[in-house]
């Protein structure tokens, strides 16, 4: 999907090689980044969540399989899960506390950097907030399509459902929200997202 290419080989290799990790970093970083910049707009969590993903990536590298979807749509899955993760955490601490925890120092070229990916897709986060209002499991399968430009297939496999019920939930969904996906979602030729749905 868009830039980054596509494998077929066992990924396991990312947890015991340094060389191997680096590379399936370099490759994927843009990408997970994208992923959570469309959902968090503090670029320290930003940073914090994309580091989280890739060291949740080696410890299950293991668990990717070939056969069951893309590479990018199990990556994806990963870092649905850390997200996940992250929001359960923060709804059971305070705000102050939210604030001041899990967060490392960035340099201004890093915060700088992060601060215009969050810029960048500022409008796809608006497309994430309107799918609020959808069932969960709707709406992250329509989030990983509409948003994260994975297909109804790679999209089935990073939630666990299988492309059948997919696709159902992709038709109910369609109606709904075609028109704000229309408006928000840029393509992927101008460096923004697809908006396939079927």
């Amino acid at each position: 999907m868009g830039d980054v290419e596509q494998t077929d080989h066992d990924e396991a290799g990312i947890a015991q090689d340094p060389a191997a990790f680096e590379e399936f970093y370099r490759r994927y970083v843009p990408e997970v980044t994208r992923f959570i910049a469309r959902r968090v707009d503090d670029p320290y969590l930003v940073g914090d969540l994309t580091a989280d993903v890739f060291l949740a990536v080696i410890e299950s590298a293991h668990t990717y399989r070939p056969d069951r979807g893309s590479l990018i749509g199990w990556v994806f899955g990963v870092a649905h899960r850390v997200l996940a993760a992250e929001r359960r955490r923060a709804r059971r601490e305070s705000d102050a506390t939210r604030r001041i925890s899990g967060r490392r120092l960035l340099d201004s070229t890093d915060l700088a950097r992060l601060e215009e990916r969050i810029d960048a897709e500022s409008a796809a986060r608006r497309v994430y907030q309107a799918l609020a209002n959808l069932p969960e499991a709707t709406r992250r399968l329509l989030e990983l399509v509409a948003v994260d430009g994975l297909t109804v297939a790679e999209a089935a496999a990073a939630l666990g459902v299988s492309p059948i019920a997919a696709r159902v939930r992709m038709h109910r969904a369609r109606k709904v929200l075609s028109d704000v996906v229309a408006t928000h979602v840029p393509s992927r030729s101008t460096g923004g997202t697809t908006h396939e749905f079927v």
